[in-house]
Parts: C-alpha cells; structure tokens; sequence
C-alpha cells in the first residue's frame, strides 16, 4: 500500500465506509461469499489492511486466517481485532514468504492497482494456494453508460473535498484514488486483467459487477 495512506488506519473503515456509501463493506462481503471456506481450513487475506475482511471469513466459515500487509499501520490497527486473525505477517505481495501451496484459500483487496507486475503478482498469490483453493479479490471498478458522470464528479471532486473536511491525510487519499483508478484500467482493462488469471494458474474465473460497476470482485479455482 503506498505511503499516502499512513497515519489513517484509525479512521480507515469508518471513513472508507462513509466515502463509498457504504458499498465498501458491500464490496468485501460479496469477496468473503466467493470463498466458500470450510472450518478447518486456513486462508491467507493479502492487503489485508486493518483486518476487515480477515475478521469476517473468521467470523463467517470459522476458518484460521492469517493476514499480510506491507503498512505497519494497517496492521498495529488489525492487531486489535480480539485475536479473531491467527497471524498478521508485514511483507510484500510480490514475494510471499510461504511454500507453495501453504493455504487452502487466498483473497486480495484493492492490490494489483498498487504493484508494478499484476501479472506476476497474481501468479505469486496463486503459487501459495493448493489445487482446487479459491482465489479471490475485490477492486474498485469503472462505472459504465449513465452511472459513469455522477462517478466522475465524485471520484474527481467530491472524494477530495470530503477527505478535506476529515484531516490532510484523507484529502490526499482522496486526490489519488480517482487517477489512480483510471490509471490502472488505462494500462490493463476490465478483459485483460480477467485474462491474466488462466494465465497464473487459476480456472474457473467468474466476476461481479457491484454497485453499477463501481466495485469489481472476481474469483476463481487454483488448477
């Protein structure tokens, strides 16, 4: 996660909840329903941030899950969610410090925008799940046809001004997510980036539009 969100991990959700209309923690639980994980099962939550959506497949399958994140922010915040997370490791996306097919399960949330190879680091989140383990991710989309304005003008104008009324830290979140997110589907769009999963190893890829294309959560099968 780039240095721009540190010094905001006590207000994350609160405000990220706010700011996306509460369609965030929409977001996150279509992810969590992707997994489909069992009890005895043990799930690695890559960008996993302040724990969000490591909680809730804790809560919901009563699965281990370990969490990793790059931001010590993030995770001294993760850290205090009541021992519902079995382990929270500081490393990067791009080089795991697992053996390959260490987890049952691997979920992603907002990554691939923020790494210089999605390609390769979707095939390093892949190595570490064992044949047949869901892999999973949710990342802003790119609203279309009529839904695409109203989008622009709040990810263009409102975002920054909201994020000015909270502290300097989130108006600087909230200058960059609307190029960073353009960005992104400029250099990999919609199709591309679904075509990089069969490519890492990982079949049966399906996806959902949320939130009139808004939010993106796509998962699959480790081959």
């Amino acid at each position: 996660m780039p240095r721009i969100f540190t010094g905001i991990a006590r207000s994350y959700d609160r405000v990220g909840a706010v700011f996306s209309f509460g369609q965030d923690p929409r977001w996150r639980h279509a992810l969590v329903d992707a997994v489909g994980a069992e009890a005895d099962d043990v799930v690695l939550d890559v960008a996993t941030g302040t724990g969000l959506v490591a909680v809730e497949l804790a809560r919901r399958y009563g699965c281990r899950v370990v969490g990793l994140d790059r931001s010590a922010d993030m995770l001294t915040e993760a850290s205090r969610r009541n021992g519902l997370i079995s382990g929270l490791v500081n490393a990067r996306a791009e080089r795991l410090p697992f053996a390959d097919g260490s987890f049952d399960h691997v979920t992603f949330t907002y990554l691939l925008r923020y790494v210089d190879d999605p390609a390769a680091t979707l095939e390093e989140l892949a190595r570490v799940v064992r044949p047949g383990g869901t892999v999973a991710m949710v990342e802003f989309g790119l609203p279309r046809g009529v839904w695409r304005p109203p989008w622009d003008v709040w990810i263009g104008v409102g975002l920054p001004l909201a994020g000015r009324l909270v502290s300097p830290g989130w108006h600087e979140v909230g200058r960059f997510l609307g190029p960073s997110i353009r960005e992104f589907y400029g250099r990999l769009p919609e199709r591309e980036l679904l075509g990089l999963w069969p490519r890492a190893g990982i079949g049966d890829v399906a996806g959902r539009r949320l939130s009139f294309g808004a939010g993106l959560v796509v998962w699959g099968r480790r081959t």
